[in-house]
């Protein structure tokens, strides 16, 4: 007999389940082959989990519970719950760098959306770059789609100090070079900074970037701020798989709720936690994949006017516990006031302004006021000139205020297997007032623009007590990082830019609140060296990372591929 037809004919799902033909007989009896009846499936909204777990993923080593309790929320809401795993984008593990495959996430997670019979979907993400090349990929598929992130780890202790995963590791390796850490105190640390399951308890790009994605709307709110491994943890999980279903019965997408003034939310809230440089990339990408073309431009304008309120490592000293504990991130958006335009529609469906309206900041402190912030400007600056002309970036707040200001000679690696060799080589002649520089490393010269921008301090002057350089490179550096690191320079030296024709002994001009950077050489020397010059060869001459190196754009336009910018549909696939 027949199956009967679909209660819901408008939900995507119905399909594949409702026609009385040959493949909807083959789609039905298939689920019913791993147990499932009529009434698990038939006429209910199909919310996919797509879940970034993975064994080599410490961030997401939670996951497996929280899946459970994400369907639990589903079940609940009358939903059908199928979990779908993606790439796991383990930070520390994958090599050379996870932003190689930011980009073959965000396709993943586009094509698992149009090519399965799915009404909505729960992303589950929260390691740096699964959180943007999660949401890159809904908002291209355009399904209704919630993001739940991983939650930060619970804060760590050694001794007497409190440790923060990342910022803590940097500075402590930095004591052990200079002579003054024991390789007993060492290991200690090493056993005790990662405490649990969860991102960096830092404001690392994990945590910025979750944080983005709620101010942009795509999160439940509070969601960004709360800790991996508590119970409301659990609950938040519970509640992101029942709002999923209710987002499949609305219909509500992502084109109905991205508009600039949510990028422009997201931006300010980067600027305002003293967020990770990398944010703005992604936050480029995700705009571009909604039609928004986003420039460094804007970026610069608003960290002009928008404080630096969160007390956060490695700009400030507390951690994303604490964070918490103090009302988080709608109590941070609560105290930005007008600096966040609270109309912006968000994936519960209501406004950023309703959902903030209860939040309470519960240490002043650790979320300050808009009278007594850490930076009256934003986290992040924009800086432009002969040496990046189309743009480069700087964390002020994670800076030496004695190098925001300085010119100083150059010492120039070709690559960071020469910075790796040749750094604490005596004759390299670096000083604490050299100018170091990282070249071939970013998106075509890395390959994949890896973190490689806080270039180490050298031995011997580590053990004369100097703790940061200015440091430029057309890499990334971790949003753990800190120092005087000027990044992502574009365009970078493979291709050709200004970084390729720097020389050791060049005067370079750092000057961030001009936000100008420039190379002090004459322009028909320059000239010259640029005759000379000739590309590095090609790291990929076949795969997935020949596809990468041929479509990647710049830093300053979100190294996102080409082909993949809002432009044209993508059809539904038809169903034969």
């Amino acid at each position: 007999m027949p199956a009967e037809p679909s209660e819901n004919p408008e939900l995507n799902s119905s399909r594949w389940f409702a026609p009385d033909s040959l493949r909807g007989f083959g789609h039905r009896s298939r689920l019913k082959g791993m147990g499932y009846d009529d009434e698990d499936f038939r006429g209910k909204p199909v919310v996919a989990i797509l879940n970034t777990w993975s064994d080599l993923n410490t961030c997401h080593s939670h996951f497996p519970e929280r899946v459970k309790e994400v369907k639990r929320g589903i079940w609940q809401m009358g939903g059908f719950p199928v979990e779908i795993p993606v790439m796991s984008l383990g930070e520390m593990m994958m090599k050379p760098t996870t932003m190689l495959y930011r980009n073959l996430l965000a396709m993943e997670t586009e094509e698992v959306l149009r090519c399965h019979p799915i009404d909505a979907a729960v992303l589950m993400g929260g390691c740096d770059k699964t959180v943007p090349a999660m949401i890159m990929g809904a908002i291209s598929a355009d399904r209704p789609a919630i993001f739940l992130p991983a939650g930060p780890m619970l804060k760590a202790r050694w001794k007497d100090q409190t440790l923060g995963s990342g910022s803590d590791a940097w500075k402590y390796w930095d004591e052990r070079r200079a002579g003054n850490l024991c390789d007993e105190s060492w290991g200690q640390i090493e056993n005790c900074i990662a405490r649990s399951a969860g991102t960096c308890m830092t404001m690392g790009t994990a945590s910025t970037m979750s944080a983005i994605a709620e101010s942009l709307g795509f999160t439940l709110p509070g969601a960004s701020s709360v800790p991996a491994v508590i119970a409301e943890h659990s609950r938040l999980a519970v509640a992101t798989g029942r709002r999923a279903v209710e987002m499949a019965l609305q219909k509500l997408l992502p084109s109905s709720f991205l508009t600039p003034a949510s990028f422009d939310n997201s931006i300010v809230t980067s600027m305002a936690i003293g967020g990770s440089t990398n944010a703005i990339v992604h936050i480029i990408a995700m705009a571009r994949r909604a039609g928004i073309e986003l420039t460094l431009e804007r970026f610069d304008e608003l960290s002009r006017t928008t404080p630096v309120l969160a007390n956060i490592r490695p700009a400030g000293k507390f951690l994303m516990e604490d964070f918490f504990d103090s009302g988080g991130l709608p109590a941070l958006l609560q105290e930005l006031g007008s600096h966040i335009d609270g109309s912006c529609q968000t994936v519960n469906g209501f406004t950023l302004a309703e959902n903030v309206a209860a939040a309470e900041v519960i240490d002043a402190d650790i979320i300050r006021s808009l009278d007594n912030p850490i930076s009256a400007t934003g986290g992040t600056f924009v800086l432009r000139g002969n040496l990046a002309p189309s743009g480069c970036v700087i964390k002020p707040t994670a800076a030496s205020p004695r190098l925001l200001d300085h010119t100083g000679p150059a010492v120039v690696f070709d690559d960071y297997a020469q910075l790796k060799s040749q750094l604490n080589d005596p004759a390299s002649g670096i000083t604490a007032d050299s100018v170091l520089i990282l070249r071939n490393a970013g998106p075509q010269g890395g390959p994949g623009f890896p973190e490689w921008g806080m270039l180490p301090i050298p031995d011997h002057l580590l053990k004369q007590g100097v703790r940061d350089l200015v440091r430029i490179s057309d890499a990334r550096m971790s949003g753990t990082s800190y120092g005087t690191c000027v990044l992502h320079v574009a365009p970078e030296a493979a291709v050709g830019g200004p970084l390729s024709l720097v020389q050791n002994g060049d005067l370079i001009q750092l000057n961030v609140e001009q936000r100008s950077l420039n190379l002090l050489v004459d322009e028909d020397v320059l000239a010259e060296r640029r005759k000379a010059w000739t590309p590095p060869a090609a790291r990929y001459k076949r795969g997935y990372g020949a596809m990468f190196l041929k479509h990647v754009t710049q830093a300053d336009a979100g190294c996102d591929f080409d082909f993949l910018h809002h432009g044209a549909d993508t059809p539904d696939p038809d169903i034969f």
